[in-house]
């Protein structure tokens, strides 16, 4: 698990956009802003000038890993196929469920809602069905 690149005590909630480091609060933010290295941008100015720079994604799934977490990454075709399931679509219709979904998006301790939300029998049949698309067993692939 990553720790906070200034306090070293708790995990990173936030990236600094100008050197990418990771911090977990506003007070190391601003203890880190004092002696923050801005990282050079890896375009060059060719490539600023292309079709493909009107649209800048504001983050890619490896800003939000580590290097050890980077091993957990699920494939964009697996994530197409939750996409395209319909029992998720199904399950996603439950406004208790969104409720929920949203409460876990939006809470600052993820694992305490976390530990929460896996009490919902219905947040756990929606983690279950993910999972046997991420990760199908042998019988389900047949």
């Amino acid at each position: 698990m990553q720790l906070c690149s200034v306090c070293s005590d708790n995990v990173p909630k936030y990236r600094c956009p100008a050197c990418l480091i990771r911090y977990c609060s506003l007070n190391c933010f601003k203890t880190h802003k004092d002696s923050c290295e801005p990282v050079p941008k890896k375009k060059s100015t060719s490539d600023q000038n292309s079709s493909h720079s009107a649209v800048r994604e504001p983050w890619t799934p490896e800003d939000l890993l580590d290097e050890d977490d980077q091993g957990d990454m699920v494939p964009a075709d697996i994530l197409k196929k939750l996409g395209e399931s319909e029992d998720l679509k199904d399950l996603l219709r439950n406004p208790h469920l969104r409720r929920l979904l949203v409460a876990v998006d939006t809470a600052e301790n993820k694992v305490d809602i976390m530990k929460t939300a896996m009490q919902e029998p219905l947040f756990v049949e929606l983690a279950d069905q993910c999972l046997k698309i991420v990760e199908p067993t042998d019988t389900e692939e047949d």
